[in-house]
């Protein structure tokens, strides 16, 4: 193997080794895994939105977002309102207990990222993305994944979750 390949293996280790060790610190701190962190950052300010609304903005499926609503639900970190206009759609809202949490959670990787990465000359800015893009495109990865860094997506799994009081509204 070439020492540039082996140069790029290690860079790319160092990143995925960083990503665990963001996930492991939060899951430590919040219970939470870094695509609910984000889910929850959405809501963040008192901010409403819809199932549909928040898979959209997370680049993920209707039926993944479903699933990470359910579990944080369950653990009474969402509130759900039913629309006033359309009794049909429902809006959901961070809990207190969501709010907290997002208050002790530490600053993942993402912002890690995005603090250095927007010091950075819009030339230098525009060769890492494309540097990452074809990293990607060798690696064959999804074309549609979120625009988050979850290297364990199962990471929830980790630790037994108490479901808290429910807030179906």
């Amino acid at each position: 193997m070439q020492s540039t390949t082996k140069s790029a293996f290690s860079a790319m280790r160092r990143i995925l080794r960083s990503a665990e060790s963001q996930a492991r610190s939060l899951m430590a701190r919040t219970g939470l895994t870094p695509a609910q962190l984000v889910l929850l950052q959405q809501l963040e300010g008192g901010a409403e939105r819809t199932a549909s609304d928040l898979a959209h903005r997370l680049g993920i499926t209707q039926a993944t977002a479903t699933v990470m609503i359910k579990k944080l639900e369950a653990r009474g970190l969402l509130r759900r309102r039913p629309g006033a206009a359309d009794r049909r759609q429902t809006w959901l809202s961070l809990s207190e207990a969501g709010d907290q949490a997002l208050h002790i959670a530490p600053d993942g990787i993402q912002a890690k990222f995005a603090a250095e990465f927007d010091k950075l000359k819009d030339w230098e800015q525009q060769m890492i993305i494309a540097s990452l893009m074809r990293v990607a495109d060798m690696l064959d990865a999804e074309a549609d994944a979120a625009p988050l860094i979850d290297s364990n997506p199962d990471l929830g799994a980790a630790r037994p979750q108490t479901p808290g009081p429910s807030t179906d509204g």
